[in-house]
């Protein structure tokens, strides 16, 4: 063999490459400006221009870049790609891992997973996306509106009560019934005498549920003939107590401390709230919670005068300073209630003993165990009686309910202002034009409301209800309803469980035998029904937004101190209870203290 050097060369034509039939074999470098045919071997470097044809091994590159598409048909190996477009079937070694934000999702039709899911995690099931009819908190009940909206389940306020059914808590000659609630147990407490066991003092607690009511088993305070008791909580103490008048000791007034468990309630010793005089009567309690005291007004028959005493409690005991006058001439039908904005206590009470028999109200002011007073104002100048009084706290003023002997004895109610030490009043305003007696006040902080329980002479003194709605310094009513259809209502208590939303009242029914009652009243409608519950708020939305509800087969994670395993019930008021609520609705079962698993009844 022998070499050639040559520099070029070129075909014996002009513009005709030269021909090689039997190959060239290039140990160097070949440079070509273009290239046609199969290449068999190693190319190493740059490649530029079209390839067209098979490539027989391994093509390695730092990069390439294809315009258009690339198909492959065997499989293909690489470590990061920005996007993928398969006609086929994806494996991926190790995994795939979808940035926040983004989402699995088909072109059209659904996605299909295949397997048992036992492995899946943070794979959201049961939440539809709902629009928001006002606000909505996360973890609160909802129903669906008609125009498929979603809202809170909640209690309209209603100018008209609903009453439930009677529920008789003593069968024997019941007389001077109150009754007050213990909120730190959810408890109802009445206290009256009991006819049927020597007029004895005897408390029983009372359980809300729905618009009834049901009483635990009477436990006697008081083994002497008892009068005029009255009720109030000590919420410092968690402590009911009970001012009442003891017939077998000289018609003292006394005080004793009770303690509710579940459906029972034990008493310590009684105290004497005032030891100096006798005849003490128609003795009313309060509490000031600013002060932690006890206050208790009462008649001295003896000297007549309107006297107050401040009690202390400790345990299950209760003690007494030094009695106040409030007023130095003969009172009757005291009424008191606690301005917890001005921390204040205001008495209103009738002047007896001379004409013009006007109703009067002050202002105290306690410290230590003493109290203090401003300038005692008429509320009502004229002769009156049957006085309630009650504290609205949503609007900062002070109810009093009354009797207005001068105007055909109608029933009335007036707002009082509380200002420093003294107190001023609107215009009457009258929600009975009959005789009304026994008036006795609460308010329903759920629903705005006064509430005043009445028995009406002009409907042979059934036992009747109304609301009343503050605004400024004056009140509207509602429609009354009754309560008590049997006619002779007496000695009628009201209160308020603010946890059930209801006010309960008792009385005596002189048309039933004289037997002790109870009844629940409702001063809101619901917007729950057996249907429209659709499940619980998995997010917080805005009035008008889009949101996440957690509808049926869903597990909401807003609650907070449930009993896991327990099933719950949707309130009227939209909460949770283990009870079952009117209607009655399965709101889930509890998974854990803050997990609930939607379901529906």
């Amino acid at each position: 063999m022998s070499d050639l050097r040559v520099s070029s060369v070129r075909s014996r034509k002009v513009a005709n490459p030269p021909k090689l039939p039997d190959g060239v074999v290039v140990t160097g470098v070949a440079t070509a400006t273009t290239f046609g045919g199969n290449l068999v071997g190693n190319v190493t470097g740059n490649v530029v221009g079209n390839v067209t044809g098979n490539v027989v091994g391994n093509v390695s590159a730092e990069s390439a870049s294809f315009t258009g598409d690339v198909s492959i048909g065997g499989t293909i190996t690489y470590e990061d790609v920005s996007s993928v477009d398969s006609v086929g079937v994806i494996t991926a070694k190790s995994g795939i891992r979808v940035s926040a934000g983004q989402s699995i999702s088909p072109v059209s039709g659904i996605v299909t997973y295949y397997g048992d899911g036992s492995q899946l995690t943070g794979v959201e099931s049961g939440v539809v996306n709902f629009v928001a009819s006002g606000t909505i908190a996360n973890g609160k009940t909802v129903i669906i509106n008609t125009d498929g909206t979603v809202g809170i389940v909640t209690v309209i306020p209603t100018n008209t009560p609903t009453a439930g059914d009677a529920v008789t808590f003593d069968s024997d000659n019941s007389t001077y019934s109150d009754v007050g609630y213990d909120p730190d147990n959810g408890k109802v407490v009445v206290a009256y005498a009991d006819g049927g066991n020597s007029e004895k003092g005897t408390a029983i607690v009372g359980t809300v549920s729905g618009s009834s009511i049901s009483f635990g088993t009477p436990v006697v305070f008081e083994s002497g003939g008892t009068a005029y008791p009255s009720v109030t909580y000590d919420t410092t103490n968690n402590k009911i107590v009970i001012a009442y008048q003891d017939d077998s000791d000289s018609d003292r007034s006394k005080a004793i401390v009770g303690t509710v468990s579940g459906t029972s309630i034990s008493f310590g010793s009684a105290a004497l709230v005032d030891s100096a005089t006798t005849n003490q009567t128609r003795q009313v309690a309060t509490y000031d919670s600013a002060n932690n005291r006890v206050v208790v007004a009462y008649s001295d028959v003896t000297n007549n005068k309107g006297k107050v005493a401040v009690g202390t409690v400790s345990g299950t005991d209760i003690t007494f300073g030094t009695p106040v006058e409030f007023f130095s001439a003969e009172t009757q039908y005291i009424a008191l209630t606690y301005d917890s904005t001005n921390e204040k206590v205001v008495f209103a009470w009738r002047q007896a003993g001379s004409s013009p028999y006007a109703g009067k109200a002050v202002v105290g002011t306690v410290s230590g165990t003493s109290i203090s007073f401003g300038t005692t104002v008429d509320f009502e100048a004229g002769a009156t009686q049957q006085i309630g009084a009650t504290y609205d706290s949503t609007n900062g003023k002070v109810v009093i309910a009354y009797m207005d002997d001068d105007d055909n004895d109608y029933g009335k109610a007036i707002v009082g202002t509380v200002s420093g030490t003294s107190i001023s009043f609107g215009t009457p305003v009258t929600f009975e034009s009959s005789a009304t007696y026994r008036c006795h006040a609460a308010y329903d902080t759920a629903n705005n409301k006064v509430v005043i329980g009445y028995a009406d002479d002009g409907n042979s003194l059934r036992g009747t209800v109304i609301t009343g709605t503050v605004s400024g310094t004056s009140i509207t009513f509602g429609t009354a309803v009754v309560f008590n259809n049997n006619g002779n209502t007496d000695h009628i208590g009201v209160t308020y469980d603010s946890s059930n939303d209801r006010a309960v009242i008792v009385y005596r029914d002189r048309g039933d035998s004289n037997k002790g009652k109870s009844v629940v009243l409702s001063n809101g409608a619901t917007n729950l029904t057996s249907e429209n519950y659709i499940g619980i708020a998995g997010e917080s939305i805005a009035d008008g937004a889009t949101g996440k509800i957690n509808v049926v087969g869903g597990i909401n994670q807003g609650q907070s101190g449930l009993t896991t395993a327990q099933t719950y019930y949707v309130q009227n008021n939209g909460s949770l209870s283990t009870s079952a609520g009117s209607p009655s609705v399965v709101a889930g079962t509890a998974i854990s203290v803050s997990k609930i698993y939607v379901q529906k009844s």
